[in-house]
Formats: C-alpha cells, structure tokens, sequence
C-alpha cells in the first residue's frame, strides 16, 4: 500500500461523509466532483452553483488508495473532476483516466503564483505539451526545532544526524520518504529513483539515522506527545506546518525551516476525468472557481495548507520544494526500513 499521506481537516464540507456524495438538485445540470474534505467548502460549494446554475454532488475521499478505488470502480464513470496529487498522477494517466487540460477555458491560471503556472518544472502534471493537472493545494515536510533548545535554525536535512542530538531527534516511521531522506544526504541526482549501487550506502544512512533517534512516529499527534515526552530538539516534520500549529498549542517554543537541499513536498491537482464527456466544460468552470480568492482562502485559513494563488510569509521565492514523485519501488523501500527498524545489520537489511 502507497505511504498515506493525512491531512489534519479541521472542517468537512456539507458534513458529508468520506465515500458519500451530496445529492444534488434535480432538473439541473450535475457536476460530480471527488475530493478530499476541505477541497471543497460549503460557501464555495454554493458560490459555484449560484454562478454556473448546476448541481454539485461530492464524493469525500481518505486516502490515496480509497481514491484510486473509486476511480476504477466503472473506470471513473462516476466522476467528472477530482483532486489527486502528482505523485500518484502517472498512474491515472496509464490508466486513461484523466482528461487534457483546456487552459483556455481556465482563465484564473493566470492568478496562479510563478513557480505553480510553470507546469514543466512540475514533474507529473503534464505529458510533452499536454496538461494533465492544475496545482490546487501542497504541503512540504521541513524540520521542526525547539527555539529553547536550539538557538540558531538547522540549515540542513543532515540535522537530523548531529551526533551531539542523538536522542533527541523524531522522526517519521515510513521506509519511502525516509529512504527520499537518505538520498538526500547522500547527494544523488534525486531523492525518488535509487540506483542499484544506491541501496547499500542509503541504508548505512538510515541505520545512523536510527541509531539517532529518540522515537518514531506516523501520526501527528504521536509526534507532539513524543516530542515533549522525548524533549526533543529537533523532528522532521511529515505533516509539514500543521505539526508546527500542534506543537504550539502543546506549549513547545517551536518554529520551522525548509533545508537547503529543499524539502519534500506533496501537491494536489485539480483533474478532470476523462469520463467527463458532456461536463467537460463545467468541470473546467470548477477548476477556475477553485482558484478565486475566496477558495484558495479558505485552503489556508481553515485546513492550514499552502494554496497555489495567493503568497505566504511561510513561503520564499527560492524555496526548493520536491515535488513527489513515483518512486523505484515502494515497497522495496518499506521492506529494508522495516528490517532497518527492527535493528537488523546492514548485511542482513540487504539480504534476499
């Protein structure tokens, strides 16, 4: 199974239950529409059907995987738009599920911030000069330290290594981000494909970072709890800024940095299905109504992820974020990091 990636939704659009859709009016036309919850509020909701005179029907999803089930199910029959992110879109696209993009019928791509409008420094959203996915939401994993304990900001994903915290670092119990991790110290060309030669040496990596450690997590509240149980310096942040907003309210002195070698981010796309037919253009009028002001608001104030129209303090110009990509091979990756978990040795970690 893909390693989830959770939101922290602190609302749920119409009060709609994940996988249940909101029935729509009869006698109008029907957009239906697949998405996380919080994608799609209920004022943004009302505001699109005002405006388009159609009936929206949303479809809640939790996961990568209850997404990709869904999509299959009648080969996205159901569906005219949903959100999936960059990661995961190849896939989709193998599968004939998606739809090109028709920019012209998007005119709020304009009002996207420079380094989301270009599309080609964004691996997965399109094919050759075909667009497959409009940036919608993000969030990256940077390092969270404790201002009490730290005074000056790590700079570097090495960090996580200083011998002088061993024992006070956390971090994220999950072998395909962490192996993106290792690559990244170890300088490769790029963190989501290990060569053969790879291997051993980002395992040695992970065996150090192990041994460095004080716990692992893959909830976020279990990094708050571990953190403070831990009093820990130093955490590499999974869920991003939202773990930043935990920590503070638990009363941890906290802040946050993206490391020089660019932090790991997820991105989610705006997609029209390609089961879309007859609502391929009111699928195109959502998209544009998702990148207004109000929508990409309400992203940020109300589920705390970054949006792709409007600048944030929290981000720089020439912040490098990783745009996930499909790795090598997941579940080579989860196998070694269990075995790496359970403080097995390099030669048996590698062992077939």
């Amino acid at each position: 199974m893909r390693e989830q990636r959770r939101k922290l939704i602190l609302g749920m659009s119409l009060g709609v239950l994940s996988g249940r859709p909101h029935a729509a009016a009869q006698g109008k036309p029907r957009l239906r529409v697949l998405a996380w919850p919080g994608y799609a509020e209920p004022e943004v909701i009302k505001s699109f059907e005002q405006s388009s005179g159609a009936s929206v029907e949303l479809t809640l999803i939790d996961s990568d995987l209850d997404l990709w089930q869904k999509m299959n199910a009648k080969r996205g029959a159901d569906f005219d738009v949903f959100a999936v992110n960059t990661a995961e879109l190849t896939r989709y696209v193998e599968q004939g599920l998606v739809a090109n993009i028709e920019a012209g019928l998007i005119p709020n791509l304009a009002q996207q911030l420079p380094r989301f409008r270009r599309s080609a420094a964004i691996p997965g959203v399109g094919v050759g000069a075909q667009t497959l996915g409009v940036p919608f939401a993000f969030a990256e994993m940077g390092l969270i330290y404790d201002r009490r304990q730290m005074q000056r900001p790590p700079d570097s994903v090495t960090a996580l290594w200083d011998p002088h915290l061993r024992g006070r670092v956390i971090a994220y119990d999950g072998g395909t981000h962490n192996f993106s991790l290792a690559a990244q110290v170890l300088r490769l060309p790029t963190p989501f494909k290990l060569a053969e030669s790879d291997w051993a040496p980002a395992v040695d990596r992970l065996i150090a970072l192990r041994r460095n450690v004080a716990g692992f997590y893959t909830r976020p509240e279990e990094s708050v709890a571990l953190f403070k149980r831990r009093q820990a310096v130093l955490m590499f942040a999974n869920f991003g800024r939202q773990q930043l907003l935990l920590l503070k309210s638990a009363g941890v002195d906290a802040d946050y940095v993206i490391p020089s070698e660019g932090a790991l981010a997820w991105l989610d796309c705006w997609v029209v299905s390609s089961a879309a037919q007859q609502n391929t253009k009111l699928a195109h009028a959502w998209i544009n109504h998702l990148l207004e002001q109000p929508a990409s608001h309400l992203l940020t104030s109300r589920q705390g992820l970054g949006n792709t129209t409007q600048a944030s303090a929290d981000y720089r110009a020439d912040d490098k974020l990783l745009w996930l990509q499909a790795v090598e091979s997941e579940e080579r990756r989860n196998l070694l990091w269990g075995r790496i978990i359970s403080g097995d040795r390099a030669s048996k970690v590698l062992a077939t």
